[in-house]
C-alpha cells in the first residue's frame, strides 16, 4: 500500500469509528506505531484528523471546502459536459461531493427537477426560479455540507429520476467505483436504484484514486464523465459510455 493511500485509510477509518489509539490503527493496518505517527502528524497538518496524546480523533475542519479549491478548473470541465446531458424538462439526482456541486452550477435557469442531499447543491441552485429542487431530508454532515442516514435512504426508495450523477473518492483498475466514508455508500446505492441512467463523474486524479468501500462497478453504470486519459481507465469503462472532458 502507497503511504498516501495508508493515510486516506486512517482518516477513513477514523470518520468510521470514531476515536482511536495510535496501537490501534497499527494493527489494523499491520505497520508500526512510528509509521502511523508520521501518518497523523501529516494528517493532522493538513487538517483532516486531530491528532491528541496517544491517538487522533476526527477533525472538526471543513474538507468539502479544501477538496473544492482542487482541480477547480477540471471539475467545471466535467460538469459542463455532463450538464449536456440532461434534456430539459428531466428529474436529475445530485450526489454529495464537489464535482456534483460544480455541475449544479451549471444547470442555474434549466427547466429541471434536480433532487439532492447536498447541500452545496441547495446553495448553487435555490435562486434558480426555473428549477424545482427537492431536498432530501436526513442528519446533517457539517464538514461535507450533506445530509446522510436511514431519512436520506428512504427518501430515495420514493423517487425515480431520469438521470443521476455520482461522485467518488476513486476507480479501482477492476472497475470497482469506491468511497471512502461508510455513511455515504448507502446513499449513493440509493441513487443507483432509483435512477433510469447514471453517470460517473471523475476528474483523472480518482483512477486509481483511494477508498476502502465498493459502491457498485463501472459496467453497472450508464457513463463516465472524466478529463482522465483513456489509458488510465480500467477495461470495463469499455462497457460504458465514456465522455472525456
Amino acid at each position: 500500500m502507497l503511504p498516501h493511500q495508508r493515510r486516506m485509510q486512517i482518516a477513513s477509518i477514523v470518520k468510521q469509528s470514531g476515536d482511536m489509539t495510535v496501537d490501534q490503527l497499527a494493527q489494523k493496518l499491520q505497520v508500526s506505531a512510528s509509521t502511523i505517527r508520521r501518518d497523523l502528524s501529516l494528517l493532522d497538518r493538513e487538517g483532516m484528523l486531530t491528532r491528541v496524546r496517544g491517538g487522533v480523533i476526527e477533525s472538526d475542519a471543513n474538507p468539502f471546502v479544501e477538496v473544492a479549491a482542487y482541480a477547480q478548473e477540471e471539475k467545471q470541465r466535467i460538469a459542463r459536459l455532463a450538464s449536456q446531458i440532461i434534456p430539459e424538462r428531466a428529474t436529475v439526482i445530485i450526489d454529495i461531493g464537489t464535482t456534483g456541486a460544480a455541475l449544479a452550477r451549471e444547470l442555474r435557469g434549466r427547466d429541471l427537477v434536480v433532487i439532492t442531499a447536498s447541500l452545496a447543491v441547495v446553495d448553487e441552485l435555490r435562486g434558480s426560479s426555473q428549477t424545482e429542487l427537492i431536498v432530501l431530508g436526513g442528519v446533517l454532515r457539517r464538514s461535507y455540507y450533506s445530509l446522510v442516514g436511514n431519512i436520506t435512504e428512504n427518501a430515495l426508495a420514493q423517487i425515480t429520476a431520469d438521470y443521476a450523477f455520482l461522485g467518488t473518492s476513486g476507480v479501482r483498475p477492476d472497475g470497482m467505483v469506491l468511497d471512502s466514508t461508510g455513511i455515504e455508500v448507502p446513499v449513493k446505492r440509493g441513487i443507483l436504484e432509483h435512477s433510469v441512467n447514471t453517470y460517473l463523474l471523475a476528474a483523472a486524479d480518482k483512477f486509481p484514486g483511494s477508498g476502502l468501500l465498493d459502491v457498485t462497478y463501472l459496467k453497472n453504470l450508464t457513463g463516465l464523465v472524466t478529463t482522465a486519459p483513456r489509458a488510465s481507465l480500467p477495461k470495463q469503462s469499455e462497457k460504458i459510455e465514456v465522455i472525456f472532458a
